[in-house]
């Protein structure tokens, strides 16, 4: 499986002043509002975010992906690797001899849930996908499209771990770990991968 991340947060959305609050009363000291400073704190952001939704598979902040498999995982219904998921955009089958098909909307259908989506047909089984083809789909993922749609306890493990990699910044392989308040905040979040979203031949290898 390839997994393809097709748009980025929006700066605005990010909780750059919150962090900085949150940095002032950790630290006792005021945190400069320079364009340097804020870019840094934006970066921080960033990392925490990509950590916390690699550790859960939620997507924090609505973005569009694409997923790529040579084969589905059963033809019975596919599962997506992030959750929530708003919408399934397209999907597409490459035969690998330069055709791409994009599949009817009527052939399928979007299983929402909170921590395993799934794509089912609305027939018996899912396109046939052939043997040196690919299938590709596009999904829209995430809680909101800004920082109020995250859930509290995410969003406040996100500014706490952008604070530690604030503080730690200097320190050679100072992200290596995760701190104990954040993973407690985490935990309910997370997702057992099993399998994740592989195609069934890449299962065989």
């Amino acid at each position: 499986m390839m997994l393809i991340e097709e748009t980025a947060p929006a700066a605005e959305a990010l909780p750059v002043a919150a962090l900085r609050e949150h940095l002032r009363l950790g630290s006792g000291f005021e945190i400069a509002q320079d364009s340097a400073e804020t870019a840094a704190l934006t970066g921080f952001l960033r990392a925490a975010m990509a950590a916390i939704e690699a550790r859960t598979g939620k997507v924090l902040l609505t973005r569009r992906f694409r997923m790529q498999l040579d084969d589905w995982r059963d033809r019975l219904g596919q599962p997506l690797p992030l959750a929530p998921v708003i919408a399934v955009e397209a999907i597409e089958i490459d035969d690998g001899a330069g055709t791409v098909t994009q599949l009817p909307v009527a052939s399928w259908r979007l299983l929402p849930d909170s921590q395993r989506p799934m794509i089912l047909p609305t027939g018996v089984i899912l396109p046939h996908v052939p043997r040196r083809g690919m299938v590709s789909v596009v999904f829209t993922a995430g809680f909101g499209a800004d920082w109020a749609s995250v859930p509290a306890d995410l969003a406040q493990a996100v500014l706490m771990l952008a604070a530690r990699y604030y503080e730690d910044r200097s320190l050679d392989g100072g992200r290596g770990a995760m701190p104990f308040g954040v993973t407690s905040l985490i935990e309910r979040w997370r997702q057992v991968r099993i399998l994740g979203g592989r195609g069934s031949r890449e299962m065989r290898r």
